[in-house]
């Protein structure tokens, strides 16, 4: 047997790409990567990288010519490109008929009603008249293409529809109309599948959202009764099942006022409500991820710690004040048990750039710990005294 491992293509640069890396190193798992553009935030810490368009058939298959599998950092390569590269007997991990639930919104709500998986009430809608039909207050939803709340809209009356029909008009993407749900918080599954059947299940955490963008994440979800966590666990690992997905699942979920949880999104990648298993479990995300798109025995996912927080990193209002870097002095320093991951990447005012996790016995202190560290480095707490 040759002592060098089978080198796995990654498409699309971004931080879960690069991620990614730290455990494949450790593996001896050669990565290739397909970069959007030079410098971006995986191609610089793996080498071996091309910068092409995930659009165009010829770069997909230029990146994963001699790799027996490819994976993604993302959910947009065209389908018809991914059955064109299983044609050419390459192992796509997450397949296409899988992936394309994680594309299409419309294509999951559908797939996840035959499953009985509990959902928002939803319907696609092509008009003004279709969404009065449906009912006001709903939130409005492209099918395709939106992330970090990019392509919602809340819609009250027939005048907040105008801008999701206009953003959708002549792209061939349909709108999906979902009720608008009272939730007490929202919640995250995380599971890890094999091709061979095997999965993982990590502990279920509550995320907070601001703007469409992760905040911050506690792992487990505090006070959340076990039997909504075993079901929340069990909705993951059937849909997984279901679907036939290869590498990590995310079950963005809500937890209702009335003691429900309903279904939100489907993530299959590595995801941000799962960053926290880096520092908080014995396997993280992308760990098993790695090992799951290449058919290995998965990793424990049990926690390393009673709680672990992740809270982000984003660019402040006047992101060109400071660098990143500067916050290290003081962060290390106040607290030696942090554990900082930042991406390589240019501030933005919103952009995520990094996160912090910090794990403990005491959640309150974990919480302080982590939101003060984030503050300082986004720089909101930068001329502070201690």
């Amino acid at each position: 047997m040759s002592a060098l491992a089978p080198t796995l293509a990654v498409i699309g640069g971004g931080q879960l790409a690069r991620m990614m890396a730290e455990p494949a190193a450790a593996l001896g798992i050669p990565l290739r990567l397909l970069a959007e553009a030079q410098g971006v935030s995986a191609a610089q810490v793996i080498p071996d990288h091309a910068v092409g368009d995930y659009r165009s058939l010829d770069a997909l298959r230029s990146v994963t010519n001699g790799c027996p599998v490819v994976t993604f950092d993302h959910e947009h390569v065209p389908t018809e490109h991914l059955h064109a590269l299983e044609a050419d007997g390459v192992a796509v991990r997450p397949g296409p008929e899988a992936l394309v639930h994680a594309q299409d919104k419309g294509v999951m709500r559908a797939r996840l009603a035959e499953l009985g998986v509990p959902c928002p009430r939803n319907a696609i809608v092509t008009s003004t008249a279709d969404v009065e039909a449906f009912g006001f207050p709903c939130v409005l939803k492209t099918t395709r293409g939106g992330y970090d709340g990019k392509g919602v809209w809340f819609a009250r009356s027939a005048a907040d529809c105008d801008e999701a029909f206009a953003a959708a008009a002549g792209t061939g993407v349909r709108i999906l109309a979902e009720e608008l749900v009272d939730f007490r918080r929202e919640l995250s599954a995380l599971v890890a599948r094999s091709p061979s059947g095997q999965a993982a299940s990590y502990p279920v955490v509550a995320s907070t959202q601001k703007d469409g963008i992760c905040h911050e994440v506690i792992a487990p979800a505090p006070d959340l009764a076990p039997e909504l966590a075993g079901q929340a666990q069990e909705i993951a690992l059937r849909v997984a099942g279901a679907l036939d997905v290869t590498g990590v699942l995310a079950v963005e979920l809500f937890e209702t006022t009335d003691g429900r949880i309903l279904v939100n999104e489907l993530a299959m990648r590595p995801h941000n409500t799962g960053h926290w298993t880096q520092d908080g479990a014995v396997t993280s995300q992308f760990e098993n991820h790695l090992r799951a798109v290449l058919d290995l025995p998965l990793g424990s996912p049990a926690p390393r710690a009673r709680w672990t927080v992740m809270v982000n990193i984003l660019g402040g209002p006047d992101a060109t004040v400071g660098r990143l870097y500067d916050g290290y002095p003081h962060a290390l320093a106040r607290d030696p048990h942090l554990r900082v991951h930042l991406y390589g990447k240019e501030l933005r005012p919103g952009r995520k750039v990094g996160h912090v996790n910090v794990y403990g016995d005491d959640l309150d202190d974990c919480l302080e710990r982590a939101r003060h560290a984030a503050a300082w480095f986004r720089g909101d707490l930068g001329n502070e005294s201690e």
